[in-house]
């Protein structure tokens, strides 16, 4: 093998001599006195023997600030990778804290982003509030005023809100977090939330968070894209309340417990990330247990089920061709979601239809008006002061309102009567309006609703589940007369005669008697008008 040789370039090194001795008297300058020297405020780096961190230092020039109500300046760009009061100028300075001023007002002025970074940064840093909530909703207020104006801070906010509300054990809303950017929340979190309200609040589930656990995006959808967005976000969650009630009523469990979902998972979770934060205040991470519910195949499985059931559904309700294919969801659930979907939909169609519209003649109102404001003049006529005499002048003058006909023969006939009653011996209108008594219907009616209670019987208490029970509960008297009107002879009658004695319409008395069922049984109980032949056997052995 052979070697190719490196040539050698090198040469003697040369030196220059550089005479350094010169006049003293020329180049000397003197060191100033230490006690001479201009301090910036707020510089000091050294602590009790330690060098401070520019966070810590930030957090303790903060605190002097705290109070500092700023006076009306003109604004001055500010434009800083890692913005400080210590890199602000004087001027800058005095528009930050004018503006802070203002904004703790709430008066949300243009300014720069970041001067709204250090404001976020002294909240972070428990500056500006004493209660954690306060602080956590300045924060809030801040992201959703200013973030159309900076697009980017949706990167950092939605992480240090939920960062600030773990810290401080703040009850807030992971899903309106969420729900503020339409985006996603870390997956731990989601899982957090998710398993919050599918344990304690399903109906507050959204589209937006459900939507993570689908195998497929939704949004690709053409349905979802030309008309099925705003239908799927408003009965999904529906849907899910649905299935729980329905699960719970015919296994016992809820989704939790149906789909297993028990195992728990720890994390640790830094805080605070690319903010000016001092850790010595909270630490540097928080410890999280959770639910994986993200890592749940056949959670993930059941959901997209019940979104494509349901979707299919609505494609079919709305005229949308077209259905998706895929793992369908077993019959029995599918058959409940879509039943609930026909009924809820041809409500919710039928209240949308026109009404007819009602028109006043006003001619005639006016008409109507002075006739009866001149029948109510002639009753209040004293009866030593009531003649004939009277009566053409005031003919007259009637007669000359607009081109109204009003002749004697109209007016005289009433005014006969009228004198006749004021004849009548022994009448005594002050003490007849005296010692009537205008009859109060509300008194009957409310000791008429103290009767009114769905009750069994006792032999047939036994063998009522529990829902039926709490479904009799809730009930309000108007609604038990419906029930019994439905199971009447004549339902229809009985029902608007239920509706008029309550003030009410029948439709609405149906719709609410539903939503207790809904909140109970887990099912709708009346349909077309009529209870259902499935649950009618309930109500064979009511006490009437």
């Amino acid at each position: 093998m052979k070697y190719e040789t490196m040539e050698d370039n090198s040469r003697q090194l040369e030196f220059t001599e550089i005479d350094l001795s010169e006049d003293a008297s020329t180049t000397e300058v003197p060191i100033p006195e230490r006690s001479t020297l201009t301090r910036a405020p707020f510089d000091k780096q050294v602590t009790n023997g330690g060098v401070l961190s520019s966070e810590r230092r930030f957090a303790q020039e903060a605190r002097q600030y705290i109070e500092l109500q700023g006076e009306e300046a003109p604004f001055v760009p500010f434009m800083s990778y890692w913005p400080t009061y210590g890199v602000m100028s004087e001027s800058q300075q005095k528009w930050y804290f004018y503006w802070r001023s203002e904004v703790r007002a709430e008066r949300y002025m243009d300014t720069d982003l970041s001067y709204l970074f250090v404001h976020i940064y002294e909240l972070i840093n428990g500056i500006g509030w004493q209660e954690p909530e306060w602080g956590y909703e300045q924060l809030k207020r801040l992201w959703v005023n200013y973030r159309e104006r900076f697009p980017q801070l949706d990167v950092y906010m939605q992480d240090w809100l939920v960062d600030y509300g773990l810290v401080h054990q703040v009850q807030m809303s992971l899903t309106e977090i969420m729900n503020i950017t339409k985006g996603y929340l870390p997956m731990e979190i989601s899982d957090m939330e998710l398993h919050r309200l599918l344990t304690s609040d399903v109906s507050k589930l959204s589209l937006n968070l459900l939507s993570r656990y689908y195998e497929y995006d939704i949004t690709l959808s053409k349905f979802y894209r030309d008309q099925g967005q705003l239908a799927l976000e408003r009965y999904i969650p529906q849907v899910m309340v649905l299935m729980e009630s329905y699960l719970q009523r015919t296994r016992g469990v809820g989704l939790i417990d149906h789909l297993q979902l028990t195992k728990e998972k720890s994390i640790t979770r830094a805080l605070f990330r690319k903010a000016v934060y001092d850790d010595t205040l909270y630490g540097k991470a928080i410890d999280l247990t959770f639910v994986p519910v993200g890592d749940s195949a056949p959670f993930c499985s059941f959901v997209t089920r019940i979104f494509r059931c349901t979707e299919n559904k609505l494609r079919e309700l709305l005229g949308f061709r077209g259905r998706l294919r895929g793992k369908t969801l077993d019959t029995e659930f599918a058959q409940v979601i879509e039943r609930y979907l026909d009924k809820v939909f041809a409500a919710e169609q039928e209240e949308l239809k026109e009404k007819p519209m009602v028109r006043i003649d006003q001619e005639k109102l006016a008409v109507l008006q002075q006739e009866s404001d001149y029948v109510r003049e002639a009753l209040m006529i004293d009866e030593h002061e009531y003649s004939e005499d009277k009566l053409v002048p005031d003919n007259q003058l009637l007669n000359q309102h607009e081109g109204m006909q009003v002749t004697e023969e109209h007016i005289l006939p009433k005014m006969d009567e009228v004198k006749m009653t004021l004849q009548l011996e022994d009448l005594n209108i002050q003490h007849t309006t005296e010692t009537m008594k205008p009859y109060d219907s509300s008194t009957d009616m409310k000791a008429k609703e103290e009767d009114f209670t769905l009750k069994w019987k006792d032999s047939s208490i036994a063998e009522l589940d529990d829902e039926w029970i709490l479904f009799a509960d809730v009930l309000a008297s108007r609604h038990v007369q419906a029930i019994y009107a439905l199971l009447g002879d004549e339902p229809d009658r009985e029902l608007v005669q239920v509706a008029e004695r309550n003030g009410t319409m029948p439709t609405l008395l149906l719709d609410e008697i539903n939503d207790a069922a809904m909140e109970t049984i887990g099912d709708l109980l009346i349909d077309n008008d009529r209870i259902v032949p499935e649950y009618i056997t309930v109500f064979e052995h009511v006490k009437r």
